[in-house]
């Protein structure tokens, strides 16, 4: 195993009566929480404890391979 960082991307989304958050790069690793701070602290907390899930199983860690990036456009 690398001692190596990985960074992911999270996205976090308004669900309406809260907010949830995902890894693109790890399907199945997602949170929920009440307010944005929240939701992000939790899908940080969801994502070693995932990879951990995902080395007990012997499965591979994936690459980060997202990318975030904003575009601009008049509303």
């Amino acid at each position: 195993m690398s001692n190596t960082p990985i960074k992911y991307a999270i996205v976090i989304e308004d669900a309406g009566a809260n907010y949830f958050a995902y890894v693109p790069d790890l399907p199945g690793c997602v949170a929920t929480g009440s307010t944005v701070e929240e939701t992000e602290g939790a899908i940080r907390e969801a994502i070693p404890f995932h990879l951990e899930g995902l080395r007990s199983d012997n499965l591979p860690i994936p690459r980060a391979s997202s990318r975030v990036e904003y575009f601009e456009v008049a509303a």
